[in-house]
């Protein structure tokens, strides 16, 4: 006799439950994300910085030769000392409480309000252009270091255009630019042939083209026609005012070029994310034996790349004499294409992390300023706090050490933080 037993229907299984983005936020926070990497790599900086600061003033450093009997007055003048100085560089680049209190009562200017934010922003515009010029070269395989040559020949050009031609207001300006533009474009496009026919590397050309454009620039202000006739120093003519960029009243000097360098920021992410241009470049940057079999032209590729990243640079070069400089000298790029290849690094050549990363370069510049009058600190101590952002920023594996942090979650949130800007 067989007994047959009803079969009990299988529970269905409960419904998956999703993250939301709060939790899966704060599951990130603490992972090796870019967002978290970064933040951690201006903390470090910040902390070791405070140290060096410390270190360098002989006042502070003499009590800590009793810091066993009394350690307060050894950390006490620390702390007074690394805060003000911080302060200092809040106060020398984003805005000073006192003078914006001064101007909301009526006592002060918004000129002096606003100044602090100003000088940033001065500092940071050209170096927008050139960090843009390395980041997209980067993105196509290609180690553009010929920046500062590039933004030099931008100088050259946009300056002369600028003195040497008579035209309208608005119509001369676009024409200065264009002329820089175009002449960083020629100096990006010799490696670029170069490497394209020859197969020459384009670190070794570029670099000697740097030193070639500012033998060129020092030999060009000394010629009749360039040199100011009533100067007998090396420097050039005044450029028209109709070819000078539009600034706000002085002494505020932030000038209509931090705008254009928003717009180009923006053109650069389209042109990378969005063209076929910049799909060949992020290929051939990837593989570029797979492009090649892909019928990609590896060749025009890098060709057309050096032009672009090096027009970038001039441009940069022909807003930074048409914007800050109003003639040639010999330092009139100063060093705005070697700095352009941290800002890059550090923006992790992104374009809207390259544009955030000029804005902290110049604030670190701005702010340097006002340590260095108030506290008798050196500027090169701001460089080595630059220094040190690029380099935890360039090593995660060593912020990911220090701060024992997760391996990013390649799930949504975690996705988009690890990309980047």
């Amino acid at each position: 006799m067989s007994t047959d037993v009803a079969e009990t229907p299988a529970k269905p299984a409960p419904p998956e439950k999703k993250d939301s983005f709060l939790s899966l936020f704060l599951k990130n926070l603490w992972s090796a994300n870019t967002f978290t990497v970064t933040f951690l790599s201006i903390f470090l900086a910040l902390v070791i910085g405070a140290v060096l600061i410390v270190i360098s003033d002989s006042e502070v450093l003499a009590k800590f030769s009793y810091f066993t009997a009394r350690p307060g007055d050894a950390l006490n003048a620390s702390w007074d000392l690394v805060s003000q100085a911080y302060a200092d560089l809040f106060k020398g680049s984003i805005f000073d409480p006192a003078a914006v209190e001064a101007w909301l009562n009526g006592t002060g200017t918004w000129q002096a309000a606003l100044g602090p934010i100003s000088e940033t922003l001065t500092y940071a515009t050209p170096l927008v252009f050139t960090g843009l010029s390395v980041a997209i070269a980067f993105r196509g395989g290609l180690f553009n270091i010929g920046g500062q040559g590039q933004a030099v020949i931008g100088c050259i050009l946009g300056a002369v255009a600028g003195f040497a031609f008579s035209l309208p207001p608005g119509i001369h300006l676009i024409v200065a630019l264009l002329f820089g533009a175009l002449g960083g474009a020629l100096w990006g496009f010799l490696p670029g042939l170069l490497k394209a026919r020859t197969g020459a590397h384009e670190v070794i050309t570029t670099i000697m083209l740097n030193y070639t454009a500012a033998l060129l620039l020092s030999w060009l202000i000394e010629q009749k026609g360039v040199h100011d006739p009533k100067r007998s120093d090396a420097i050039s003519k005044a450029i028209h005012d109709s070819a000078v960029l539009p600034a706000l009243p002085a002494p505020l000097r932030v000038h209509l070029g931090i705008v254009l360098a928003v717009l180009v920021t923006a053109g650069v992410a389209w042109l990378i994310n969005r063209s076929s241009f910049g799909f060949e470049l992020r290929a051939v940057g990837v593989n570029p034996p797979a492009a090649k079999t892909a019928g990609m032209s590896v060749a025009k590729t890098y060709t057309l790349l050096m032009v672009v990243a090096g027009g970038l640079a001039g441009l940069g070069g022909a807003v930074q004499v048409l914007g800050t400089a109003d003639k040639l000298t010999d330092q009139v790029a100063g060093t705005i294409g070697f700095d352009g290849l941290l800002v890059a690094l550090l923006g992790r050549n992104k374009p809207w992390g390259t544009l955030l990363a000029a804005i902290l370069y110049g604030a670190l510049r701005a702010g340097g300023n006002l340590m260095q009058v108030d506290l008798g600190i050196s500027l090169q101590l701001v460089t080595v706090l630059q220094a040190l952002i690029v380099i935890f920023i360039a090593a995660p594996a060593l912020v990911k050490a220090i701060f024992h942090l997760r391996a990013a979650r390649s799930a949504r949130l975690g996705t988009s933080m690890a990309k980047g800007w």
